[in-house]
């Protein structure tokens, strides 16, 4: 029983702490000749860094997903394997509005009159709104569900994408959905597409075959610009929500993620010391351009590389390993520990005791690892008295 209660304490917490970030806004649509209600959430960080910018998720069918979203995209956040966002939700269905905003023709699959007001609503006044009123990436997300997922479609199909990241949760597909669907994602050259798709057993028997056929045309996709994951899901269509929102972010974001065991082994292994070091540096540029995250190289991703660094190419890269550490981190003894290392290993123990020594120095008094890291200074000293004399000077430093 405490512990039920407990759960529901935390649950209405973290409802009660987010719901403070949001916004509800009428906004006045010209292209819609109405007004529409948005939820906006801001994160807190917002107010503090003036200088940051954010990802845009826009979220159709605000009323069912938006909690949702916003729920998922904090942890995510919270747990570094995503950015922040700014997460923007359309309610439509006070009366009804998405079978209206949604709607299609069936002879072609394309948007009646109405639904294409509801796009332009979206491409031009929303998006206008975010740009002049909030700091916004170039990186934009869309979610919806059953008839407002096959919408999210039509941002996809255009000749330019208007968003990044497409969400669709069991989507009712319109007949010529998939097939255009499959034709966009051959034809991608330039920007990376990300692609989620999911399937509950709740689904009508109709619409589950054509989710499994748009997803056999999907599988068979080879151009790498195209990032799609489909997930069948055995539980109801609510369950199947919050289910298909996680693991979407969870794949949309792997870019922004430190490097996990799969990226590890698919992306980075087999690479060359330089090739590793350029391969980070090349993932924290793409990150900081996608999502205005300026973040600094995070330790988990230079351990991932460090073996790599290690072990091939007899250590000859340590030294740029090292200094690129302390231009990020310069109070850390992570970068003078390379750097020593790669001294040592050439057998220039002068300069490998000045390194060693430099980082030990950054350690704070107590630090539980100081005495694991003096190791380095007394295992040089050894060499150094026991193989060569002490007339190695600076020059040497500067000969490297």
């Amino acid at each position: 029983m405490k512990k039920i209660l407990f759960l529901s304490f935390f649950l209405s917490f973290t409802i009660l702490s987010f719901s403070q970030d949001i916004q509800l806004k009428k906004f006045n649509s010209k292209m819609l000749n109405n007004e529409r209600y948005l939820k906006i959430y801001v994160p807190p960080s917002y107010a503090i860094d003036s200088t940051k910018l954010y990802p845009v998720a826009i979220i159709l069918d605000a009323e069912y997903l938006f909690d949702v979203y916003v729920g998922n995209a904090i942890l995510f956040a919270n747990k570094d394997e995503a950015p922040e966002q700014i997460i923007v939700g359309i309610n439509q269905n006070y009366y009804d509005e998405r079978y209206k905003d949604c709607s299609y023709l069936k002879e072609n699959s394309l948007p009646t009159e109405e639904g294409a007001n509801f796009y332009r609503f979206i491409s031009g006044e929303l998006f206008q709104y975010l740009e002049e009123n909030y700091r916004v990436s170039p990186f934009k997300t869309i979610v919806g569900t059953t008839l407002t997922a096959n919408f999210t479609n039509y941002f996809l199909i255009e000749e330019l994408p208007s968003f990044n990241a497409f969400i669709n949760i069991n989507p009712y597909y319109a007949l010529d959905m998939p097939l255009l669907i499959h034709q966009k994602a051959q034809s991608l050259k330039t920007e990376n597409i990300y692609y989620y798709l999911s399937n509950g057993k709740n689904n009508s028997e109709k619409i589950q075959t054509t989710i499994n056929e748009t997803k056999s045309l999907l599988d068979s996709v080879q151009n790498p610009k195209f990032k799609y994951k489909y997930e069948a899901f055995n539980n109801n269509a609510t369950a199947t929500i919050g289910q298909s929102i996680a693991s979407a972010l969870a794949s949309i974001f792997e870019l922004y993620s430190p490097i996990s065991s799969d990226e590890f082994e698919k992306n980075v292994k087999h690479l060359s010391p330089a090739d590793a070091i350029a391969y980070l540096e090349n993932k924290y540029v793409e990150i900081e351009y996608l999502f205005g995250s300026n973040l600094k190289l995070r330790q988990k991703d230079i351990f991932a590389i460090e073996a790599i660094i290690l072990d091939k190419e007899n250590g000859d890269y340590l030294k740029n390993f090292g200094e690129m550490i302390n231009k990020l981190y310069k109070d850390s003894p992570i970068g003078d520990y390379y750097i020593g290392r790669y001294y040592e290993t050439g057998k220039k123990y002068k300069l490998a005791l000045k390194y060693y020594k430099t980082g030990y120095m950054k350690l704070p008094e107590g630090d539980p690892n100081a005495d694991g890291y003096y190791e380095n200074i007394e295992r040089v000293l050894n060499k150094r008295d026991g193989i060569i004399d002490d007339s190695e000077t600076e020059n040497d430093e500067q000969k490297q």
